[in-house]
C-alpha cells in the first residue's frame, strides 16, 4: 500500500485535534453541572443521561475526520506490472561542409575524421532514427530514417567542394533541422536531439535564436566545436581528393582558420539555449564526437530504455465511503433515546360525560337516553 499524496496523511492530526475539543468539551459540561447544584439531584431530574451516546458521536466524528484525510491522500496498491516501451530517439546530424574543414589540425582532416565519427556514432546508435543536414552556405536535407546506412552514405559522399555556396550559415542549417524534426509526423512523440558540427562561426543570421525556438519544442542541441583559436592553413583539395596546395586570399596570402571569442560565445550560447544542451570541444587528435556518442548510448541505456514498472490502483473510495458512512450514522445517534407516544385514557367521570352526550345526540332513542342518564 502507497499514497500518492502521502501529505494529506498529516491532516489526520486535526481528527485527533477535534477529538481532545470533544472530550474537553465534555469536562466542560461535568463541571457546570457541578455548578449548578449537586450532580446526583441534578440526574434525577433528567430522563436519561447522554454522556454515552455523545461520547459516541464524538467517535464517529473522529473516525470520519481521520478517515477523510486518508482517501485525500490517494491510498493504492499494487494491481501488476506493467512494460514501458522505449523511448524512439531521433537525432538530426547537421555537419559543417565548409572549405575550413579541410584544415588538418585533426587527422586527416577535420571534414574526414567527422565523417568516420558520425558513422561511428549512427552504428552505434541501435534503434534510433537519424536524419542529415550537410551545410556551407547553404543547407542540403536528408529525411529521418531509420535506414541509418543511408544517413552515413549521404554524408560520406559529399565533401566541401560538392557545397554550390560557400560559408557557415549554421542559423540555416539548424533550421532546416527543425523543419526534418517538425515534418515528421513521428518525431512529435520521440526524443529530438540536434547534433551540430561545425569550426566557425555563423556569419549571418542569429543561430542562438533559432536553438532557443527549437528548445521551447523540446528539441536538445549538442555542438561539437572542431578547431580553436589557433590560424590553421587550409589546404587546396582537387576534385580526386588530393591537395594541390593552399588556399590563398586576394592579395596572395594563405588563408588560415581560427575562431574567434565571438565565435566561441555563439556556439555555447546554441547549446545552453536547448535543455541538456552541451558543448563539446575538440582536442588535439579528436574531434569530441565521441564524447556526445558515449552520451547519448548511456541515456538510451538508462533514461530511454525499455522498464518494467509497478501499476497502482486507486482505492480512496473505501476510506471515502466509510467516512460518509459514518457521518450518516452519527447524525441518526441521538443525545436520548426515543420516546414513544402513547395515547393516555381518560377518568371513569370523563367517560361517563362521553356517553352521556353522544346518547342525547340521537332524538329517535329517548328510552336509551333516560336509562342511561339514570
Amino acid at each position: 500500500m502507497i499514497f500518492a499524496t502521502p501529505y494529506w496523511l498529516f491532516g489526520t492530526a486535526l481528527a485527533a485535534l477535534v477529538g481532545v475539543l470533544l472530550v474537553l468539551g465534555g469536562f466542560g459540561a461535568a463541571r457546570s453541572v457541578k455548578r449548578f447544584g449537586d450532580p446526583d439531584r441534578v440526574r434525577a431530574l433528567v430522563t436519561s443521561d447522554p454522556a454515552k451516546r455523545r461520547a459516541w458521536k464524538g467517535v464517529l466524528l473522529v473516525l470520519a475526520t481521520a478517515l477523510a484525510f486518508v482517501a485525500a491522500a490517494r491510498p493504492q496498491y499494487g494491481k501488476g506490472t506493467r512494460l514501458v516501451p522505449a523511448t524512439n530517439v531521433d537525432v538530426v546530424v547537421v555537419l559543417d561542409y565548409s572549405k575550413s574543414m579541410y584544415a588538418r589540425d585533426v587527422e586527416p582532416s577535420r571534414i574526414f575524421r567527422a565523417k568516420v565519427e558520425v558513422a561511428r556514432l549512427i552504428k552505434d546508435l541501435e534503434g534510433a532514427r537519424f536524419a542529415a543536414v550537410a551545410f556551407a552556405g547553404e543547407p542540403m536535407s536528408f529525411p529521418l530514417t531509420a535506414d541509418g546506412a543511408a544517413i552515413a552514405q549521404f554524408l560520406r559522399q559529399l565533401d566541401p567542394n560538392d557545397m554550390p555556396v560557400g560559408g557557415t550559415a549554421i542559423a540555416r542549417a539548424l533550421e532546416a533541422a527543425r523543419d526534418l524534426l517538425k515534418n515528421d509526423p513521428k518525431s512529435k512523440d520521440h526524443k529530438r536531439i540536434i547534433l551540430l558540427i561545425t569550426d566557425g562561426e555563423d556569419l549571418e543570421g542569429a543561430p542562438a535564436a533559432v536553438a532557443q525556438s527549437a528548445g521551447a519544442e523540446g528539441t536538445t542541441i549538442h555542438v561539437v566545436q572542431i578547431g580553436g583559436r589557433t590560424p590553421e592553413p587550409i589546404p587546396e583539395i582537387s576534385e580526386d581528393g588530393r591537395i594541390v596546395g593552399w588556399r590563398k586570399d586576394r592579395r596572395g596570402e594563405p588563408l588560415t582558420t581560427a575562431l574567434t571569442v565571438e565565435g566561441e560565445a555563439q556556439l555555447a550560447s546554441i547549446a545552453q539555449a536547448t535543455p541538456g544542451g552541451k558543448l563539446v570541444r575538440a582536442e588535439k587528435g579528436s574531434t569530441g564526437i565521441e564524447d556526445i556518442a558515449a552520451e547519448l548510448r548511456r541515456q538510451m541505456t538508462n533514461e530511454y530504455a525499455e522498464r518494467v514498472e509497478t501499476v497502482y490502483a486507486d482505492v480512496y473510495f473505501y476510506p471515502l465511503g466509510l467516512a460518509i458512512a459514518l457521518l450518516i450514522a452519527e447524525v441518526f445517534v441521538t443525545d436520548g433515546p426515543r420516546r414513544r407516544f402513547t395515547p393516555r385514557r381518560p377518568p371513569p367521570a370523563r367517560r361517563r360525560r362521553d356517553a352521556f352526550l353522544g346518547a342525547r345526540g340521537t332524538d329517535d332513542k329517548p328510552a336509551e337516553v333516560d336509562r342511561a342518564v339514570a
